[in-house]
């Protein structure tokens, strides 16, 4: 419909290289609100005939309020976009490109522009890709070329930063109440909060609820079976799978344990697959204090400086020119909000289900006074090879993460970016919000939970066949690049906005 629609507004005179900015759907006032950017002057008879196509695509009862904007870029506002759209695209030219790295020239159809790289050997894919978003922000044709810098990588001067200070953070204990035997000859005293237990220890206690229980069994070298135990253990903090292996004196005991008890497990913990393992030498009953409330931890303080990745400006005319026409609510307006998108190497975010998924891409937009200032991307190199699943959903691959920064690296670049913001995202308290507090927990950095979920308040302001990311897009007249993280945390964010602006107040937080 989509195309049907540009085929007849660019049929009219002067609007033949007409773009579809977005449409947006008031409901409290029963209004379609579509707006179209042209790079040509047009006349009153032109601005009606646009106006009456564009409002037979809008059913009855719903009216239709068309808004024309004449965009013509010069070469500045060309270069400007590109320079944000390269350090988009990679990460490792971002590092290095500068204005005086990129040409543009004016064509009699539109530009053409040249970007000298060094970092990269030249590609064609950069340049398409940067091709197809300067297509989806201005009119005019756009061609180019990545060609190789005359500056050699060795000659690139990087300013040196003062590092990062370390900070490392105490572990959280509590006191072990209502003990009662079943296998320690002595009473553990304290117990690890299970969220603070990502280090390897010979002797650690942790106490909580069980919440699952699962007897297996094994075979042994003389191949007679033994059975073991896969406890899922609780203490409001966090949850941890611990592995038991059981002795024949306690065995019958073991087995009376069932979901709720409250028990100590007392072990050792060590590294597997990445993820701490947990294996109980003693399982015994006790409790964490009466009215237990855990202790807040506290975090590293926020880094200084961005050491890997650093947030890019986001630049988009079309944005500033439609939302200052636009009621916008003061508490969206009032407020920093960072919307964030991950792509991962699986759907695991618990820790406690097994091998935790890694993190393979973050794409991020900061929302400021109402408008999307900056951006924050990178992918991660997971440490583990993809899913040929992963691979074709994402278009991400083995190779592009070989050289991509590990999470640690990451990370504190990240929780700088998030610091003082809201977080909003599609199903983030359902996924994305699991897996970045893990990570960041992993590296001693706590973030307090104030995040909005577009999902579910999706599901409150519109009446759609479904809710997925790409449905509420289409409703709303936004196009992307599907499952690549800063496309979809962009789009997210312009939803989110929209949202705000028919509800007029911000949800609950998740």
């Amino acid at each position: 419909m989509v195309e049907q629609f540009l085929r007849q507004i660019r049929a009219v005179e002067n609007f033949n290289s007409a773009v579809l900015n977005c449409v947006e759907v008031d409901q409290a006032l029963g209004e379609v609100v579509i707006k179209i950017i042209t790079n040509e002057a047009y006349g009153q008879a032109q601005s009606e005939r646009v106006i009456e196509i564009a409002k037979s695509y809008v059913p009855l009862p719903l009216s239709c309020r068309v808004e024309i904007a004449k965009i013509t870029p010069d070469c500045n506002m060309v270069k400007r976009k590109i320079l944000v759209f390269a350090s988009q695209i990679n990460k490792i030219i971002a590092s290095t490109i500068t204005e005086n790295d990129v040409l543009v020239k004016k064509t009699d159809g539109g530009f053409f522009f040249t970007v000298a790289v060094t970092a990269v050997t030249p590609d064609e894919e950069i340049t398409r890709q940067i091709v197809s978003k300067l297509n989806k922000n201005f009119c005019g044709e756009f061609k180019g070329e990545c060609v190789a810098s005359k500056i050699s990588a060795e000659d690139i001067k990087i300013e040196n930063e003062v590092e990062n200070v370390e900070y490392i953070l105490p572990v959280r204990t509590f006191e072990i109440c209502d003990f009662k035997s079943i296998e320690s000859a002595e009473r553990p005293k304290t117990a690890v909060y299970i969220s603070d237990l990502n280090f390897v220890s010979e002797s650690v206690s942790i106490c909580g609820t069980l919440q699952q229980v699962t007897e297996r069994t094994y075979k042994r070298n003389n191949d007679t079976e033994k059975q073991y135990f896969i406890f899922v253990i609780s203490d409001g903090t966090a949850a941890m799978r611990v592995t038991y292996f059981s002795r024949q004196r306690s065995i019958d005991k073991i087995r009376a344990l069932v979901e709720g008890d409250k028990i100590v497990c007392t072990g050792k913990t060590d590294i597997y697959n990445g993820c701490i393992r947990f294996t109980a030498n003693n399982i015994d009953y006790g409790t964490p204090p009466q009215n237990f409330v855990p202790e807040k931890r506290p975090s590293k303080p926020v880094p200084k400086y961005y050491i890997n990745i650093k947030p890019q400006p986001y630049v988009d005319f079309s944005q500033a020119d439609m939302f200052e026409q636009n009621y916008l609510p003061d508490c969206i307006k009032n407020d920093v909000f960072v919307v964030l998108d991950l792509e991962t190497t699986g759907r695991n975010s618990s820790a406690s289900a097994g091998r935790m998924d890694n993190i393979i891409e973050i794409g991020a937009c900061k929302i400021e006074g109402g408008v999307i200032r900056e951006s924050f991307s990178t992918l991660i190199n997971p440490g583990r090879k993809l899913s040929e699943e992963i691979v074709q959903l994402t278009g991400i691959t083995d190779e592009m993460l070989a050289s991509a920064p590990t999470y640690e690296q990451v990370m504190p670049d990240f929780f700088k970016f998030c610091n003082g913001a809201y977080l909003v995202g599609h199903n983030i308290a359902g996924f994305d919000f699991k897996f970045i507090d893990y990570y960041w927990q992993q590296l001693g950095y706590v973030i307090e939970r104030k995040i909005f979920d577009t999902l579910p308040l999706s599901q409150e302001m519109l009446y759609l066949k479904n809710y997925k990311l790409n449905t509420i897009a289409e409703h709303f007249g936004y196009s992307f690049n599907h499952h690549r993280a800063l496309d979809d945390s962009v789009v997210t964010a312009k939803i989110f906005i929209d949202l705000i602006k028919l509800k007029k107040s911000l949800p609950k937080p998740c």
